[in-house]
């Protein structure tokens, strides 16, 4: 009889654990960042490196990171390759995020940040990356397809690493469509604009990204919502228009809100858009309000602008600021 009971606590724990929704992030062309600040910095001499950072990269995995300093869990997908790409997975898995990357034969790429340490000057290198081989993207799109616990949000950042089409974004999006699935999209260029005629749920460009988008530049906040409200009238279900410390616009087809946010000391803006689409999609799970989502949405943006370098928002800065931060409803 006791076996029994234990059998069948055993088993309502699967149940219960592999029943339940997730949130998804998926990095496609993830990066271990290396950071090294010096006194000095002078070619055709040596430079010594007074300290060095290494930091697990990527949009997909920044917002994986947000959601867990919230409160919440998810799981980071994407690719990972070598010693380097070893490495990255430890150093997320170390900070408790949760991690399912396929495994590549090429290195994972890294990014070198150099500060000037008295001048607080800073220049990067950024390196191409591996190239996905066909069987490599058929692994990870066959894992994406069989997703357990089922995803209640799938979420898509960045940039493509070589060997995948432009379209990739697009056929992920009509993938997890097809489930009944959330998608949020978040990335640039033409990979972003093929993703969005698949119609995902929601979409955070910035205004550069939205101007490169629209094929213009916007000479008003009135042409920028119009074409927000476009892409709505298409299908997607929230555009949140993002611009640095003057906060987020959410276009959706029953409201315009803007969300402004106090005025804070910036360290760095890194990360910071990431941390947005982490917050709204936390407070939706959490069935706030709309309103009450952007509020979150700018309050983690913000929170890690409060942080130097490539670090993000912590928890106890979000609450400080989200009580600070003003949403009004818009007109056209």
């Amino acid at each position: 009889m006791e076996e029994n009971i234990k059998d069948r606590r055993k088993w309502f724990t699967l149940y219960v654990k592999w029943s339940k929704r997730m949130i998804y992030t998926l990095t496609l062309n993830p990066a271990l960042d290396r950071t090294l600040i010096v006194e000095n910095l002078r070619f055709e001499d040596a430079n010594r490196v007074k300290q060095e950072l290494r930091y697990a990269g990527g949009k997909g995995i920044d917002v994986s990171r947000v959601i867990n300093e919230l409160g919440s869990e998810s799981i980071a997908l994407g690719f990972v390759g070598g010693y380097d790409g070893m490495e990255l997975e430890g150093r997320l898995i170390n900070e408790g995020i949760n991690c399912d990357f396929v495994k590549i034969a090429e290195e994972t790429r890294i990014n070198v940040f150099i500060k000037k340490e008295k001048e607080g000057k800073r220049t990067s290198l950024h390196a191409k990356g591996p190239e996905i081989s066909p069987s490599e993207l058929a692994t990870l799109y066959n894992k994406i397809k069989n997703l357990k616990p089922s995803p209640s949000w799938f979420i898509m950042s960045g940039s493509l690493p070589l060997g995948l089409s432009d379209n990739i974004y697009a056929q992920f999006t009509n993938l997890m469509r097809n489930k009944g699935i959330k998608v949020f999209l978040d990335s640039d260029g033409i990979p972003f604009k093929k993703g969005i005629k698949a119609i995902p749920f929601a979409i955070k460009p910035n205004l550069f990204e939205l101007e490169r988008l629209s094929g213009k530049k916007f000479k008003s906040r009135k042409e920028m919502i119009t074409f927000g409200k476009k892409l709505v009238e298409k299908g997607i279900g929230f555009v949140l228009i993002s611009a640095a410390e003057k906060g987020i616009l959410l276009i959706s087809k029953d409201t315009i809100l803007k969300a402004t946010p106090p005025k804070v000391k910036v360290k760095s803006t890194i990360g910071a858009g990431d941390a947005s689409v982490a917050g709204f999609i936390y407070a939706y799970e959490k069935k706030m309000s709309i309103s009450d989502c952007l509020r979150m949405a700018v309050s983690c943006g913000t929170a890690t602008a409060l942080t130097p370098g490539t670090a993000l928002c912590r928890k106890k800065d979000v609450k400080k600021i989200i009580k600070k931060c003003k949403v009004k409803e818009l007109e056209l």
